[in-house]
């Protein structure tokens, strides 16, 4: 019976993430990017600015955690395993042309990113407990009108929280600590949900105080790992970019075990794995992005923008560049084990696999600690604010529950909701992209006083 509804959630997954949503999804960026004149272009430097500098406003405005804290608990979503796992799977399925799919959709993921925030950020309410609330499902609802679109939204999201942000999450740790360590599965599951409890039961603000030190440290380790394999292996760099440019637009014949044999593998590996790595789109990130403290949505939707460039362009970047220079895209590996062995060969040590296995753990944590939140708000919109404090007992319960557990269904069905939370979505930001532009134009005309 469970191979069967595996086998039919698997054809669903395959539907769901085919080319149509695949192309709206792009099509969506490429639109809100003509829409909004490259605003991720012309703004660039200034968002980063804003975000990794200034790190929060002058003076306190509405909302839970700052700026830099609200862009770390979306990163600490987003940087996971797809940022190891994923762009290798990329890569040995595409060839290394994938990669340069990656940045065509980060690049233009990240105007999709900043009209999220927008309209998350002027949508947001006030709840209960004095906190903010916001996202896909209240400006589905409140700028469209379309209640029963939000609260679909709400119910993907809050499914795929404990499925993509939970289980799948603190099974690879198990996975990977056990491989690399010895230590059994349900021990990782015990640790690991006490840590998770540590953070999450503390609300927005914790996680905000977590995530804000937790995220920057994680990421420059792996990137200072991949940045040594990257200068050993200098000598390759031009061959590496010449590789991600032709193969993008020309077959490669199978060798080596390599599985990509055309340009629409290569176009859909990229892009898929793109989407999954960095979510613009997907709805999630807007949640964490109302949570700022802020007077003006642009604001924010700037910050927020240089999360798809920090997480795909940057660190996805830097694994394809490993994986690709050392040679190991063609060993026939995929996933977690082909970056490892990209790694150790790389470093000519063992220590390679370390990097890996240690960047994968803290990733899955922080993906864990960032998805609480969003299946907490998505509840919240669901049920009301008096299920949040059993929600959070309940999510860290199925932190170790999911680290012991065979999950090929629970990976499927989360695959399914992770998908199906884009479409929703996307109709919002594609219905209110008038709505968007509006207050794009006003913020920078009255406020930073540029021409639009």
């Amino acid at each position: 019976m469970q191979d069967q509804l595996i086998t039919a959630l698997e054809l669903i997954r395959d539907w769901v993430w085919g080319v149509p949503l695949i192309t709206l999804l792009v099509g969506t960026g490429i639109y809100l990017t003509v829409r909004l004149r490259g605003i991720q272009f012309r703004t660039l430097l200034y968002s980063l600015y804003l975000a990794l500098i200034k790190r929060k406003e002058d003076t306190d405005e509405p909302g839970d955690i700052s700026h830099f804290q609200a862009l770390m608990t979306a990163l600490a979503a987003t940087v996971g395993t797809g940022n190891i796992a994923g762009v290798a799977t990329a890569i040995a399925a595409g060839g290394p042309g994938a990669l340069f799919w990656m940045w065509v959709t980060g690049l233009f993921g990240m105007a999709t990113k900043f009209a999220e925030a927008v309209l998350a950020v002027k949508y947001r309410e006030t709840d209960k407990f004095g906190t903010m609330s916001g996202g896909p499902m209240y400006y589905i609802s409140k700028g469209l009108g379309w209640k029963w679109l939000g609260t679909l939204f709400a119910i993907f999201a809050f499914i795929a929280a404990f499925g993509i942000g939970n289980m799948v999450q603190s099974n690879s740790v198990a996975d990977a600590v056990e491989k690399m360590f010895g230590i059994p599965f349900w021990v990782t599951g015990v640790v690991l949900a006490a840590a998770t409890a540590l953070v999450i039961l503390g609300g927005i603000k914790s996680i905000g105080k977590v995530t804000g030190t937790l995220v920057p440290v994680m990421v420059l380790f792996y990137m200072a790992g991949a940045l040594l394999v990257i200068i050993i292996e200098y000598r390759r760099i031009p061959e590496v970019f010449a590789l991600v440019f032709e193969k993008a637009f020309s077959p490669t014949a199978a060798a080596g075990g390599f599985l990509g044999s055309a340009v629409l593998t290569t176009v859909r590996m990229g892009v898929a794995r793109g989407v999954f790595s960095n979510e613009s789109g997907l709805g999630s990130s807007p949640i964490a992005a109302a949570a700022a403290q802020t007077k003006y949505p642009v604001t924010q939707a700037l910050v927020s923008m240089t999360q798809t460039f920090i997480d795909t362009i940057i660190v996805c970047s830097m694994t394809g560049f490993v994986i690709i220079a050392t040679g190991s895209w063609i060993t026939g590996k995929t996933g977690a084990e082909l970056t490892t062995i990209a790694f150790t060969e790389g470093l000519h040590s063992s220590i390679g696999g370390l990097i890996v296995t240690i960047g994968l753990i803290l990733f899955a944590y922080s993906t864990i600690i960032g998805w609480s939140y969003y299946g907490e708000k998505s509840l919240e919109y669901l049920v009301g604010e008096k299920w949040v404090m059993p929600y959070r007992v309940v999510f860290t319960i199925f932190v170790a529950v999911g680290a012991v557990m065979e999950l090929q269904l629970v990976w499927t069905l989360a695959d399914v909701m992770n998908g199906l939370m884009a479409i929703p979505n996307l109709i919002g930001l594609l219905g209110l992209a008038g709505v968007i532009v509006l207050e794009s134009k006003s913020y920078f005309k009255n406020q930073l006083r540029r021409k639009w």
